[in-house]
């Protein structure tokens, strides 16, 4: 028994520091692995692997979220998948940069951020949330993106936790997928976010130092692309 409550404390006690990361990195665009969302229902998250173009496919995932902030993405013409920029991004949800003239906007006054500006009612320029999460036993962070159709229960999940005097950084958050169809007949993955466990003292202390480095971090990245 005392065993499994050592390696269980283990977890997500780190050995690398994000400011090591940072001085190995300097002068280098400093990029995350992504963890990707199926399309059309499907119920396995494409995790990265030792290879890149074999992800590993899980159900669940279990991860601790480190640091996460809304993220808008605008594509003139309908994306279609690779890896090109937005037409216009913000990394924060209050200012959107064009790509091409670097012309900052405020999102919140902008005729593509309102309903019915995009298909079936719905905004053109869509909103996720880009999450940063240390899976069980990794020592580096990956980016989780939910799509539009999964923000709402990332917030009934937060708003959970408040409730129960928890941080989203202090517990284990189960990860899964739900098959769902929407008014228009179109099917789609939604995220669905669970509570697992509270992290231990020692877990705390740790993911709190890497919840701070990640932050920093993030406010530089300037890659906004998370639909890949």
């Amino acid at each position: 028994m005392s065993n499994e409550i050592v390696k269980r404390e283990e977890q997500f006690v780190a050995n690398t520091n994000m400011d090591d990361l940072q001085d190995e990195l300097a002068g280098m665009s400093i990029t995350f692995d992504k963890i990707k969302v199926p399309s059309g229902g499907g119920l396995a998250f494409e995790v990265p692997g030792i290879n890149p173009d074999e992800p590993d496919l899980q159900k669940e995932i279990k991860a601790v979220i480190l640091y996460h902030h809304p993220m808008l993405s605008y594509y003139k013409e309908k994306y279609t998948g690779g890896s090109e920029a937005p037409d216009c991004s913000s990394i924060d949800g209050v200012t959107g940069v064009e790509r091409d003239t670097g012309e900052m906007k405020l999102c919140k006054d902008c005729p593509y951020n309102q309903f019915d500006s995009g298909e079936n009612g719905g905004k053109a320029c869509k909103t996720r949330r880009r999450i940063f999460i240390l899976r069980e036993g990794k020592a580096f962070p990956t980016i989780l993106s939910l799509p539009t159709a999964s923000m709402r229960e990332f917030q009934v999940y937060i708003k959970n936790l408040i409730e129960s005097h928890r941080k989203s950084n202090q517990v284990v958050t189960k990860f899964s997928l739900k098959k769902e169809t929407n008014k228009t007949g179109i099917t789609y993955s939604k995220v669905i976010l669970s509570f697992d466990r509270d992290l231990t003292d020692i877990e705390k202390e740790n993911i709190s130092k890497m919840s701070e480095q990640t932050k920093s971090i993030a406010k530089n990245l300037q890659e906004t692309n998370d639909t890949e």
